[in-house]
């Protein structure tokens, strides 16, 4: 089944060349379905870029995913046209009222700030509050998973010696979990930050389920409240190309960065990298939608506020 995303979205043509199946309003309308119902709240300064790695990895499932975007009405986007957000995103005020199969909350360039000194702290909090009640599943990537480990649980962050910068070999702690079916003994996830999470801080809280790590990167993947809520601390999103305009920005603006780590073929920046997290990521999108989200959402969406921890696991 295609994605069904807001007709015009610039993803729309990009995915169409790469042979993605997405398709507008419109067509989807008649396809006679209760598609899932998908929020992206896009963190993210490149936000079409970070739209269209979403849209293509949720494009690639059997169910019909209807996607929305929202912004933050308390931070003004520099990268981004405000006739782009105008079109294609919401603000919190005009969906808080709305109930939501999945949700995805992306990183945010605040990575080096202290959580309370973000300018928009209060009201993404107050929307990792409300996704409690009003989301079946939610995905917390990078920024926003330190951000809402944080947040429920006190969990700090710690600033690294250097960026963990590349991509990194991964085990899953269970492989029983659902969210892992179909998966290898060892799979690659990218990273990019200069913070990290301890993981005895988290072992040491019983509501916390960690889930994958990796001797490089450190904890990857963590859960809690039984699969409503996933952290990961990688970008498994990532387009190929994602990390090296990464490291030549960087490298333009003359800031200490290493080439990124198990990324270019022959460690050499002038050939392509070799893509090694892609399947994952697509088989990791496809089972958190599939076990955590549209076999655990009541028909009746609004009964999503009843909903506890989810017991079902494999």
């Amino acid at each position: 089944m295609p994605v069904k995303i807001p007709d015009n979205l610039p993803a729309i043509e990009l995915l169409k060349k790469e042979n993605i199946f997405v398709m507008s309003d419109l067509r989807a309308n008649s396809q006679d379905i209760r598609p899932q119902r998908l929020l992206i709240l896009n963190l993210m300064p490149l936000k079409i870029t970070a739209e269209t790695d979403f849209v293509r990895l949720l494009s690639n499932n059997p169910l019909q995913v209807e996607v929305e975007f929202l912004r933050l009405e308390t931070h003004t986007s520099k990268n981004t046209s405000e006739e782009h957000l105008e079109l294609f995103y919401k603000g919190f005020s005009e969906i808080k009222e709305n109930f939501y199969d999945g949700m995805i909350i992306t990183g945010a360039p605040v990575e080096m700030m202290k959580f309370e000194e973000v300018t928009y702290w209060d009201e993404v909090t107050t929307i990792f509050d409300w996704a409690r009640k009003h989301v079946t599943s939610t995905l917390y990537i990078c920024w926003a998973s330190q951000a809402a480990l944080y947040h429920f649980y006190g969990v700090e962050k710690v600033p690294l010696d250097k960026k963990l910068f590349g991509v990194f070999k991964h085990t899953a702690t269970d492989k029983r979990d659902l969210l892992f079916r179909g998966f290898d003994d060892e799979f690659f996830i990218p990273h990019s930050r200069h913070t990290t999470l301890r993981k005895e801080d988290m072992q040491n809280n019983p509501e916390i389920t960690i889930l994958s790590e990796s001797p490089e990167a450190g904890v990857a993947i963590a859960s809690s409240r039984g699969g409503r809520e996933f952290y990961l601390t990688g970008h498994s999103e990532y387009a190929p190309l994602t990390l090296h305009e990464e490291y030549m920005r960087d490298v333009e603006k003359g800031l200490p960065i290493e080439m990124p780590q198990n990324y270019y073929r022959g460690h050499n920046p002038s050939n392509p990298p070799l893509v090694r997290w892609a399947s994952h990521a697509n088989l990791l999108f496809n089972n958190w939608l599939n076990y955590y989200v549209y076999q655990e959402t009541p028909f009746d969406l609004k009964e999503v506020e009843q909903l506890g921890e989810i017991k079902h696991h494999g």
